[in-house]
């Protein structure tokens, strides 16, 4: 009797474990809500989270995270006066097999290029200097020439900068940053003066006629300090200095009182981290690219990214508990925790700094486990809890959001043939009779 009665709960048993694990073949997903989670991020930026696929046969479900940076690239507003050298020594090829000239001034026409690009508000003028051919102007303003007035029209510019030939035997630089500055008009706007050369100045305006002399010097360095305190951007760089610790010829009165061209550098433009007026770099012929790169940088008042991004998107423990997650594909930009953290449920997305124009995202899914928890079947499932953000604006200022919006889930049995009261309840009741009987038979054999 008792080997009868353990076979008969053997097969209930595995008659129960059958209908619970036909559970998952039976259940349907239906997508109930797609609202899209939307965080605005300054003017014209977002973040979403959206559900963006349904495999609905397979239960699950695919959702994107997206951040873009659709902020409009900032660009200098005002004037602006390219100062060039044309002196001989910008034809000399260096260390790299280029010649100089050809090195800085196509650099110099990609910048007026960019900073003209789409810009409205922006006028550009070049002067070049060197000295004047003839020798009775040498130590006038005429060692410099205007090359074009200020201009909007890159392409007008750029054929202005091919037409300046490089003959000036030494370098007058006052007298390009006198002509310069009489350019800027008397409005009340930004003024950049962008200073390019690569020579250090032995001539200046009315100058004591011997090269390199204090008096050029001091003529030189005293009008990049009045350029300067007139309200101009001075920017300069320097190169195609070989050898800084060799000497400069400079005789006076029968004395031979030479300075290197390092101690002349530093007297008229001070040095990198102390400059005399404004910015300046001074720098070797590989690094003219870069430095001009820079320059344009620098002009922008605002970079327009958005930096120290974090990203922190909660689910809910019946989503943790009941549905497998996976990466679909990696996030593009920055790094996202491998799997979702158990301590806070949640993954975490950094973005180091989104650019103007850059868009970061990263799918992930979410499958139904098949031994999910049937009681969530009915139920209404936010796919999550919420989504935090911080980052850092233009002013370097932290700024918080979140929101609750989600798209949400729900299971569904198909209408069971037994009582209305749910298969679920069917079977606890079906136990709890078969554990009674069960119970009863044993305590009545024990009797008899």
């Amino acid at each position: 009797m008792k080997k009868k009665i353990f076979i008969t709960l053997f097969l209930l048993l595995i008659l129960i474990t059958n209908i619970s694990l036909a559970s998952y073949s039976t259940v349907t997903m239906e997508v109930v809500e797609e609202p899209i989670c939307t965080i605005p991020i300054g003017v014209n930026s977002k973040f979403e989270k959206r559900l963006i696929s349904k495999d609905l046969q397979n239960k699950e479900v695919t959702l994107q995270l997206q951040i873009t940076n659709e902020e409009i690239a900032n660009k200098p507003t005002g004037e602006i006066v390219l100062v060039l050298d044309n002196s001989e020594s910008m034809t000399h090829e260096t260390s790299t097999g280029e010649i100089r000239k050809d090195m800085i001034y196509s650099s110099a026409k990609t910048l007026v290029t960019n900073l003209l690009k789409d810009n409205t508000k922006l006028k550009i003028g070049i002067v070049s200097f060197s000295t004047n051919t003839d020798s009775s102007k040498m130590g006038t303003i005429e060692d410099a020439t205007l090359v074009s007035t200020l201009s909007a029209d890159a392409g007008a510019l750029t054929t202005a900068m091919d037409s300046i030939i490089a003959n000036g035997t030494m370098t007058d630089l006052e007298s390009g940053l006198a002509l310069g500055a009489q350019q800027f008009s008397s409005e009340d706007n930004n003024k950049y003066m962008i200073v390019l050369t690569d020579g250090v100045p032995n001539v200046a305006i009315n100058y004591d006629k011997f090269p390199f002399s204090d008096d050029v010097i001091t003529k030189t360095k005293n009008k990049l300090q009045e350029i300067a305190n007139s309200n101009i951007n001075l920017i300069t760089m320097l190169t195609g200095i070989d050898n800084e610790d060799s000497y400069a010829s400079r005789f006076k009165d029968g004395e031979d009182n030479q300075k290197t061209y390092k101690s002349i550098i530093e007297d008229i433009f001070g040095t990198t981290a102390n400059p005399t007026a404004g910015s300046f770099y001074y720098i070797t012929d590989d690094k003219i690219q870069s430095t001009i790169s820079n320059i344009y940088d620098s002009l922008i008042p605002q970079s327009g990214s958005y930096k120290d991004i974090t990203i922190v998107d909660y689910f809910p423990k019946e989503i943790v508990n009941n549905f497998d997650f996976a990466y679909v594909s990696n996030a593009n930009i920055g790094n996202i925790s491998a799997s979702i953290d158990k301590t806070n449920n949640s993954i975490t997305w950094t973005i180091p700094e989104l650019a103007v124009g850059q868009t970061a995202t990263v799918q992930y899914k979410l499958k139904l486990k098949e031994n999910f928890d049937s009681s969530i079947v009915g139920k209404i499932l936010n796919t999550n809890e919420k989504v935090d953000i911080t980052y850092k604006d233009f002013n370097n200022n932290e700024q918080n959001k979140t929101s609750d919006i989600t798209p949400k889930l729900k299971l569904t049995e198909p209408p069971a043939v037994l009582p209305k009261a749910g298969l679920k309840n069917i079977l606890i009741i079906f136990m709890f009779v078969i554990i009674s009987i069960s119970v009863y038979s044993l305590t009545k054999l024990k009797r008899d």
